[in-house]
């Protein structure tokens, strides 16, 4: 007669361990977005404070009224989301056939064209912040959305491309000769067959690609000197940061209002993003 398998004692301060460190963890990683959102629900005088607390009896939406009604807000916003959304809808389609191409054809230099790919991730931005000025001034592209959409689509594109060479190159190419033995064209296989298999890596590429670009400051603050109505949300900020005094509370009211689009479009695209780094560390 078998008996069931018990785990030994043994092993279970080390879970408890184990489950402390990540709760532990947890509570450091989302203690910075509570004090946002605290601060941003905070009256004036609570945050000014020279003792401040953490929690607020007396929450007030005033941070939040000075930050909508603060001009141009609105295109503020639609330009960040027309930025972000081109990066991510760009950078997920050129990558894809980039990753596809790299992976299923012979060609010179391939592996020449992969290691670059690499040396670019390792350059620092703000080595390339200058170069990439006098770039887009030769383009005509300054105070314009381009220049804030082509900069982050070059950096988007090394990422995305290694992370998707893996799950093309996971594919069986059985099931490509399948297809062409079917009648299927190239195009239709890429399409409708290659596709759909990578797309959950495309989710998690892209999920990376709208954080950087929704959040970024440095190319909106550098591309965008004259024509405010070309700027983006994280430059809204900017109006609350005065010479005298700065008002924390619009600050960390504007922060709370960024955050919500990102944590949205997480929650949307979580099952995917899951699914993607698994096959992604999987491979």
């Amino acid at each position: 007669m078998t008996t069931a398998f018990r785990p030994s004692r043994r092993a279970r301060p080390g879970r408890l361990a184990a489950e402390a460190t990540a709760l532990v963890t947890a509570l450091a990683v989302a203690f910075p977005l509570y004090w946002m959102v605290l601060s941003a629900v905070k009256p004036e005088g609570e945050i000014q404070s020279t003792e401040p607390r953490p929690w607020t009896l007396a929450p007030s939406l005033d941070s939040f009224r000075r930050v909508f009604l603060q001009e141009d807000f609105g295109r503020y916003f639609l330009n960040s989301l027309l930025v972000a959304g081109t990066v991510v809808l760009a950078s997920a389609v050129i990558a894809f056939l980039a990753a596809t191409a790299v992976t299923r054809f012979r060609f010179r230099f391939r592996t020449t064209l992969l290691i670059m790919f690499l040396i670019a991730q390792m350059v620092p931005i703000e080595a390339l912040t200058i170069p990439l000025f006098f770039l887009m001034r030769d383009l005509g592209q300054l105070n314009t959305l381009g220049a804030l959409v082509l900069p982050h689509l070059a950096f988007s594109l090394p990422f995305a491309i290694w992370m998707l060479r893996g799950f093309v190159k996971a594919v069986p190419e059985a099931l490509e000769e399948a297809a062409y033995l079917d009648g299927a064209g190239r195009t239709r296989f890429l399409w409708q067959i290659l596709f759909p298999l990578v797309f959950p890596g495309l989710v998690a590429t892209s999920v990376f690609s709208f954080i950087s670009t929704w959040n970024d400051f440095l190319f909106a603050k550098s591309f965008i000197i004259s024509d405010t109505s070309q700027s983006t949300l994280p430059m809204a900020l900017l109006v609350f940061f005065k010479p005298d005094e700065n008002d924390w509370g619009g600050i960390m009211a504007g922060s709370t209002v960024m955050t919500v689009p990102v944590l949205v479009f997480f929650v949307l695209v979580q099952r995917r993003l899951v699914s993607g780094l698994g096959g992604a560390v999987k491979d």
